[in-house]
């Protein structure tokens, strides 16, 4: 099992949403909102002092879990739904999980999912 972070652009959200619910058995996804501070433009990728504003950097985290086979298909929704070209796009991580278990019913594991 696969756990999938993905931290996107606010303005990005309705693509992906619609990206991901177009995929066969997805379980679900989770949406929090975010605030970050992105690589600086300074040297060594420093934050020069004239870069920092406060209201560019708002990003929603969508968090989810699924099958491994299903990983690749979901990161690549997610990428094509949030890509624009520009810096600040965001990230996807993906990580093992080493289990998963539903609170209502005690389903572990994928048939948790």
């Amino acid at each position: 099992m696969k756990q999938i972070i993905a931290i996107v652009q606010p303005h990005r959200l309705e693509q992906i949403e619609h990206a991901l619910h177009g995929l066969a058995h997805l379980s679900g996804f989770t949406i929090f909102p975010a605030r970050g501070h992105s690589r600086g433009k300074g040297p060594h990728h420093a934050f020069a002092a004239t870069e920092w504003n406060p209201d560019a950097h708002d990003r929603l985290v969508l968090m989810m879990f699924c099958p491994d086979e299903q990983a690749p298909t979901v990161v690549e929704a997610i990428r094509v739904a949030a890509h624009t070209g520009l810096a600040g796009d965001g990230l996807i991580a993906v990580s093992e999980l080493a289990d998963v278990s539903r609170i209502r019913s005690g389903e572990r594991g994928d048939a948790a999912l």
